[in-house]
């Protein structure tokens, strides 16, 4: 009979009771194990073929030294016989040991040498064949891994349940791929170097390798433009391309990567501002269409997003000279590939300025127009006054000018005056005035519900509700952007103007920067607050009295003061003769030659400090002014002799009591004193305007009208009269319109009419080259008296 089998069958409670302890250190104890074997077996496998390149790279040799023993204890051996008693061997042992003396074995075997066990018959036998026949051990399949289940319940019990655990071939494809990277490096090891190539294969090769780029290039971004919200991924793969290795060619790619970039970048961002979504946004439930433009807008971002960190990266590198581990692109190809970034750059500034991250690149911009490449920094100048040019509302002004204010201050106003003058090309024409409550107009207000229902019937407030509804969507289609909104932007980035300016006022005085300051003043003086006019007026005058400012310095310290005076200013009891005495004294330092730059300065100040201000403008004053500018006019070109004319034109018609200036007859007692800085003493009254005589011989055609005008005394109709493209231009404009700016003397044909007895054929100049040396002499001479003399030789060489 069988035994029975007494062993029960584990309950379900007394399984469910085993300890979860217990079964993690098993599966940790199986998991080690097969860890351990996999390891043996890899150390194995290196040894081996390690055995195998040692085996390879060095052929064995035997060791005299090991013969020479072996032979040594050869001799030894058959002395240890002789010694031996061979009587008391029997004959049968005695030719056993010899048989077996003459077969070599394991134990007769020298092991200290490197010859194999019989030489003779392994001869042919080669050493790999040898680690051939050796025995290996053969990989033990690693245990599986049991997975425990809910046991099942049968009529004959319950069944434990498990299930096997797959195995990770991560060790096993380790392995495999440490075995091919050591077949690569042997097998590079014995290859053959290449062959060298010529310099135009090379070329060629170059060129080959260009074009296939070029055409990469151009296939991802025709793809982007034509379908952007499918093909967003592939910016990824344009932008990779800037990481190009190849040395022949990484300059040239990366920069059409870059410029490629820019240009897909101006074509496919929309015309808004994409923010980032909120939480409970993306956790709510939308259209296909709005995830897939959500998903489009996400990319784009972050794709410009890295764009822009490379053009950072690349201004960077190049700015502290440093390169990179690959070295693939040297230092002066770095500039290059900077000045193609800043390029970017500035046409991104210009192009989107709505949209994301363009504050960023102000900060980037801005204080690259300091730099010392005058390339880059003109280039980056000139996108910002673009900018400012385009910018209706005033955003991106007001960045800018927040960065540039920062900038000055922080390099202590160590800057290019560029840098600056970049504030004149501010489009801010009016900003917020503190007014009186009269003043403010209150906006129009809608009635409110509840006035609604106390004042209007029912059908009146139905009619009320669509008349509101109907007025607001007119204002908001009338303006698109806000009166006020403009305004307030444009009061807050002139106030950091006005601080910048006033800081340089305050500390730097000496530097460089303070024509610039000067002149912006001179522009935005009409816009600065009546509280700050005082202490300007104050630091201009002492400005122009400490003697270290140049003539057009002076001159935009003279406008500006009158600026400030001629608009708020009105209110200020404040008598600027110091500088009408000033220009007065410095009217005759104009520049007489071919630079006259400032003579367009001298118009505005007279315009602003004599005809806008006429009821504070004594006669003699006028008088005197009227009498220097006449006899400046003698000195200067054309264009800014017909300037003065058309200012003095202005002042007599202004001023009608200065037509005494036109008689030969004194007025009053005294001499006039033409060397005396003090227009109101210089008895201007006593004298003539016999410049204007002269004038009148100009060869300047419209010199010569002026003149003729003025000495009529400036009659507004007749037959002296000015005709209509004269009389209705102010001299500011007749100055530019007959500007001789960066040409050579010589006047043409058309602009002389000789008399009847001056012979002059019609082909020719009408100067002869002795004249033109004459007048070139006279333009050439600073003294006051050349008029007298450089008339006198006319006369005579017209004459002649």
């Amino acid at each position: 009979m069988q035994r029975k089998n007494t062993k029960r069958v584990p309950s379900f409670r007394k399984l469910l009771k085993t300890s979860k302890v217990k079964l993690d250190n098993k599966l940790k104890n199986k998991q080690f194990k097969q860890q351990s074997t996999a390891k043996k077996y890899r150390k194995e496998q290196r040894k081996l073929r390690q055995a195998v390149r040692d085996v390879i790279s060095k052929t064995p040799a035997p060791l005299e030294e090991h013969k020479k023993k072996h032979a040594a204890e050869k001799v030894e051996e058959e002395e240890e016989e002789e010694a031996l008693p061979l009587d008391m061997m029997d004959e049968d042992d005695l030719k056993l040991m010899e048989d077996l003396s003459q077969k070599a074995s394991f134990l007769t075997r020298d092991l200290s040498s490197s010859e194999p066990i019989h030489a003779k018959k392994r001869k042919q036998e080669s050493v790999i064949d040898k680690y051939e026949k050796m025995p290996r051990r053969m990989q033990t399949e690693p245990e599986k891994e049991l997975i425990h289940l809910l046991p099942i319940k049968d009529k004959t019990g319950i069944i434990p349940q498990t299930m096997e655990k797959p195995v990770s071939n991560i060790a096993q494809n380790e392995e495999e791929e440490e075995d091919m990277e050591e077949m690569e490096v042997a097998e590079v090891s014995r290859e053959e170097p290449l062959p060298l190539l010529s310099t135009e294969e090379l070329l060629v090769q170059r060129k080959i390798k260009l074009q296939e780029k070029k055409t990469q290039i151009a296939g991802l971004a025709s793809a982007i433009l034509s379908d952007p919200e499918n093909n967003i991924k592939k910016l990824k793969e344009l932008r990779v391309m800037l990481m190009e290795q190849d040395p022949n060619v990484a300059v040239i790619v990366r920069k059409l990567v870059l410029v490629s970039l820019m240009e897909i970048f101006k074509d496919i961002t929309p015309s808004y501002k994409i923010r980032p979504l909120t939480e409970a946004e993306k956790a709510t439930k939308v259209k296909k269409e709005t995830q897939k433009l959500r998903e489009f807008e996400e990319g784009l971002v972050s794709q410009y997003k890295f764009y822009l960190e490379n053009l950072e990266q690349t201004i960077k590198d190049w700015k502290q000279r440093k390169l990179k581990k690959s070295n693939v692109i040297s230092l002066k190809a770095y500039k290059g590939l900077a000045e193609i970034a800043v390029k970017c750059l500035c046409e991104l500034l210009v192009a989107l300025p709505h949209f994301n991250f363009h504050n960023n690149i102000i900060v980037l911009v801005v204080p690259l127009m300091n730099d010392t490449s005058k390339q880059i920094s003109e280039m980056c100048c000139e996108a910002v006054k673009q900018l400012f040019k385009q910018d209706k509302l005033g955003i991106a002004s007001l960045g800018v000018v927040k960065v540039i204010s920062g900038l000055v201050k922080s390099r202590n106003y160590d800057v290019r005056p560029e840098v600056l003058k970049i504030f004149l090309h501010l489009r801010i024409k009016e900003v917020e005035m503190k007014k009186d409550t009269e003043d403010i107009t209150a906006k129009k207000k809608f009635m409110t519900c509840k006035d609604k229902r106390k004042n209007l019937s029912r059908m009146q407030r139905k009619w009320k509700k669509a008349e509101e509804k109907l007025e607001r969507e007119l204002l908001e289609a009338e303006a698109s952007e806000s009166k006020e909104k403009k305004l307030k932007l444009h009061t807050e980035t002139l106030n950091i103007v006005f601080l910048t300016y006033f800081r340089i006022l305050k500390k730097a005085q000496k530097s460089p920067l303070l024509p610039a300051v000067l002149e912006g003043l001179a522009k935005f003086a009409h816009l600065i607050n009546v509280e700050f006019f005082d202490d300007l007026l104050m630091v201009l005058h002492s400005l122009i009295a400490s003697g270290d400012l140049s003539y057009r310095e002076s001159l935009h310290c003279i406008l500006t003061a009158f600026y400030i005076l001629s608009g708020q200013g009105d209110v200020l009891n404040i008598d600027p003769l110091k500088f009408y005495t000033h220009l007065y004294k410095t009217l005759f330092r104009l520049h007489a030659g071919a630079t006259n730059d400032d003579m367009i300065i001298v118009l505005q100040c007279l315009d602003v400090m004599l005809a806008k201000r006429r009821k504070q403008v004594s006669q003699q004053r006028a008088l005197a002014f009227i009498k220097r500018l006449s006899t400046l006019a003698l000195h200067v070109l054309p264009d800014s002799s017909v300037g003065i004319l058309a200012s003095n034109r202005v002042l007599m018609q202004t001023f009608p009591k200065t037509d005494l200036l036109l008689d030969n007859e004194s007025q009053g007692s005294g001499l006039y004193l033409p060397e005396l800085d003090e227009p109101e003493y210089c008895n201007a009254q006593n004298t003539a305007l016999w410049e204007l005589h002269l004038l009148k011989r100009h060869y300047h055609p419209t010199v010569q009208k002026f003149a003729a005008h003025l000495i009529a005394g400036a009659p507004a109709e007749g037959s002296e009269a000015l005709k209509a493209d004269l009389s209705r231009r102010s001299a500011t404009e007749l100055f530019g319109n007959y500007s001789m700016k960066g040409m050579t003397f010589n006047p043409p044909v058309a602009s002389f009419t000789p008399r009847k007895k001056d012979k002059f054929s019609p082909g020719n100049s009408f100067l002869h080259e002795d004249l033109k040396e004459l007048i070139q002499a006279h333009l050439s001479q600073p003294s006051l008296h050349r008029t007298l003399d450089f008339a006198k030789h006319l006369k005579e060489s017209s004459t002649s």
